[in-house]
C-alpha cells in the first residue's frame, strides 16, 4: 500500500477523474502532482479547452494550476477507456447521468469512487448505490466512496487534510486508500459504507440548519445544540438503515459536520445563512456558482426518515422553511418546545424517535 510521498508505480496508474468541478479539480492536481496519471472529464468542451490550455479552472477553483501532465478533456472514451479507477466528482443528482456515461467504457476490474455526497430524490438511493444500479458490469465490491472534512480550496493548497475510504470490500477500500493517501492528504479506511454515506450526505442538510442559525443572529450556543442534536439526527437514520454507530463519531460524521456548519468555505452554510437573512431559496440558488447539495438532500432524508420511522426533528424544520416558506423564528420556537428527553442518543439502545 502507498503511503504518503510513496511514489511507487504511481507513474503506471491511471485515472478518470468525471466532473471538473472544485473538488474533481483538486483530486486530479493531487494526484498528477505525486506523478498519477490523470485525466479529467469536463462536460462542456469549452470548458475542457480553456482548462487543458490554460492550465486552470477559475469558475471553480480559483488559482490553483492544473499540472501539465494532467490530460482534461470533454469525451468520456478518452477519460475513461483504460483507466485503474475511475473517480465520480460530479453532483449527486447528475451522478446516474455520468455513470451510464461511463458504464461502456469502464474495465470490469476498475475501482470504481465516488465524492459525490447525497441522496437521489425519488430512488432514495446512495451514490454508491446508484452507480451499483447503472454500472452493471462492475462488481458493487468494487465500488467504494471517498468522504471527510475536505473543501477543495485546502486541499489543492495543501491544507492537512484527513478523510476517509468506504467500500464493503477492505481490500478494495485499501487500494483506493493507497490511491489518495499523499503528503498532506491522509486517509483511513473502513467497510461501512452505509454510514459513511449517510452521515456525508445528512451533514449538509444540518449545515443548512447552522447557516439559517448564523442568519438570523443566534450565537455559539445555539449552533452547538445543532451541531449535537443533528449528530443525533444523523446517527439514528444511519443505525436504522444498516449503519455502525461508531461510524458517526469519525471522520464522515463528526468531521464533516463540524467543518460543513462552520466553514467559510461551505455553500450548504452560506445557502442557510442567506435564507436566515430573509432571502428566498430561489433568490440565493440563482447567484451561487456552485451546488449546494444540502437543498435537494433535504427532501430526499426527509423522506428516508418517513421511512424508516426515524424522527428527525432538525431536518424537518429545515424542510419546512426550504420549501414550506416557514419563517426560521417560528422553526426554532417548535424546536425548543418540544418535550423534554433524556440524553441517551450515544447508547446502544438509543430509540428511533429519542
Amino acid at each position: 500500500m502507498n503511503g504518503p510521498g510513496d511514489d511507487t508505480n504511481r507513474g503506471s496508474i491511471e485515472v478518470a477523474v468525471i466532473g471538473a468541478g472544485s473538488f474533481g479539480t483538486a483530486l486530479a492536481i493531487i494526484l498528477a502532482r505525486e506523478g498519477t496519471g490523470v485525466r479529467l472529464w469536463a462536460r462542456r468542451p469549452v470548458a475542457a479547452e480553456y482548462m487543458s490550455a490554460e492550465r486552470a479552472n477559475p469558475t471553480y477553483l480559483p488559482g490553483a494550476r492544473i499540472p501539465e501532465s494532467v490530460i482534461v478533456t470533454s469525451d468520456i472514451r478518452t477519460a475513461v477507456a483504460g483507466a485503474d479507477f475511475v473517480v465520480f466528482a460530479t453532483p449527486s443528482h447528475a451522478l446516474r447521468d455520468a455513470a451510464a456515461l461511463v458504464a461502456p467504457h469502464i474495465g470490469t476490474n476498475a475501482c470504481v469512487v465516488s465524492v459525490a455526497k447525497g441522496i437521489e430524490n425519488g430512488t432514495l438511493m446512495t451514490s454508491s448505490q446508484v452507480l451499483a444500479d447503472v454500472m452493471g458490469g462492475v462488481p458493487r465490491s468494487n465500488i467504494a466512496v471517498l468522504y471527510g472534512p475536505s473543501h477543495a480550496e485546502e486541499v489543492v493548497a495543501g491544507v492537512p487534510t484527513a478523510v476517509v475510504v468506504a467500500s464493503p470490500d477492505p481490500e478494495v477500500a485499501r487500494k483506493v486508500q493507497g490511491l489518495f493517501m499523499v503528503r498532506h492528504f491522509r486517509v483511513y479506511a473502513t467497510t461501512d459504507i452505509v454510514g459513511v454515506e449517510i452521515a456525508g450526505s445528512v451533514k449538509n442538510v444540518l449545515a443548512i440548519a447552522a447557516g439559517i442559525s448564523d442568519g438570523v443572529g443566534f450565537g455559539d450556543n445555539a449552533k452547538a445544540a445543532l451541531i449535537t442534536r443533528g449528530m443525533a439526527e444523523m446517527r439514528r437514520l444511519g443505525l436504522a438503515m444498516g449503519a455502525d454507530s461508531v461510524t458517526f463519531a469519525g471522520l464522515a460524521g463528526i468531521g464533516d459536520l463540524v467543518v460543513t456548519c462552520m466553514s467559510r468555505h461551505s455553500r450548504n452554510r452560506y445557502l442557510g445563512e442567506q435564507i436566515g437573512r430573509g432571502r428566498s431559496l430561489e433568490e440565493v440558488q440563482s447567484e451561487m456558482k456552485m451546488i449546494a447539495e444540502g437543498v435537494r438532500t433535504t427532501r430526499a432524508v426527509s423522506e428516508l426518515a418517513r421511512r424508516y420511522d426515524v424522527e428527525m426533528p432538525i431536518t424537518d424544520a429545515v424542510h419546512d422553511i426550504l420549501f414550506d416558506g416557514k419563517r426560521p423564528a417560528d422553526a426554532v420556537a417548535e424546536l425548543m418546545s418540544r418535550e423534554a428527553r433524556d440524553e441517551d442518543w450515544y447508547l446502544p439502545n438509543a430509540t428511533a424517535a429519542e
